[in-house]
């Protein structure tokens, strides 16, 4: 049972002195589920890039764009507390390749890739612009997602500086999930995309490394160092068997051993699901 499961989670988590561990479980076939502390409020770091993704693919649905629209690869954005204009540098960035095109064109779903795959800040920032911040949070409340508050794009010092941080939780990350695995999130043709956009994540030292190598997971990371690390996505295992696993995590330690609780974590409910 995954009281079961939740038990032996728990214990796991008692073992490190993280601030804030969420976890969002659902076996998508059998309906089993488990919730840790998933209504705990984190930064949401680069995990807010799904719900920014799921909002250009419903716009592509409405005929709205095209993803192979292009648009002028910029640096320069603006706060959005009195619209002053600040600039992302490569150095900040996950992914340098954009700062060396500013002033030339890449397509909407370059920019989409580039932004999940690498999470490329300068492109998810690109991204929040054409699609709007405040659609894109109407879109997640739309789809259940009540919490998950997407206000800004990256590096806006002056939004932090007064509090306005993109946020979210584990229970919503797990609805938003959700709804991708259920094609609900957008048509299910945007949904397939999505899921094989999130297939190329390239950071897999988390719930992918806690998993045998023939498994699959559609999955977006986020961090900020010493203050947060997730991991959330869609597992999809050999043996047909697919779940959702969010893990949020609000720390100060270093990075090494809260990846290792995420791949603890991942190994656990694995070995649930297959048991």
């Amino acid at each position: 049972m995954s009281a079961d499961l939740q038990a032996r989670l728990e214990a796991r988590i008692a073992q490190t002195d993280a601030e804030v561990v969420g976890v969002y479980f659902l076996d998508l076939a059998a309906g089993d589920s488990m919730l840790i502390d998933a209504d705990a409020r984190v930064h949401a770091a680069s995990t807010m890039k799904v719900p920014v993704m799921i909002q250009l693919y419903r716009d592509r649905d409405a005929g709205l764009l095209s993803l192979d629209d292009s648009m002028t690869i910029t640096e320069t954005f603006r706060s959005i507390v009195d619209g002053s204009s600040y600039e992302l540098g490569a150095p900040d960035d996950s992914d340098t390749t954009l700062y060396r095109r500013v002033g030339e064109r890449e397509s909407i779903r370059r920019l989409m890739e580039l932004m999940i795959t690498v999470s490329s800040n300068l492109a998810a920032n690109m991204l929040i612009e054409l699609a709007g911040a405040d659609r894109i949070r109407e879109t997640m409340r739309e789809l259940g997602a009540d919490s998950i508050s997407v206000l800004r794009g990256v590096e806006d010092m002056k939004a932090y500086r007064a509090g306005l941080s993109n946020t979210t939780t584990a229970r919503d990350e797990g609805v938003v999930y959700r709804a991708i695995a259920e094609d609900r999130a957008a048509s299910p043709e945007s949904c397939r995309e999505m899921i094989d956009v999130l297939l190329r994540q390239e950071f897999n030292e988390g719930i992918p490394a806690g998993l045998p190598e023939r498994a699959r997971v559609a999955h977006k990371t986020g961090w900020v160092p010493g203050l947060v690390r997730h991991d959330n996505g869609i597992v999809l295992l050999e043996g047909g068997e697919r779940y959702v696993l969010v893990v949020l995590t609000k720390s100060e330690l270093d990075t090494e051993p809260v990846n290792e609780l995420i791949v603890d974590i991942s190994r656990m409910v694995h070995d649930y699901v297959t048991r």
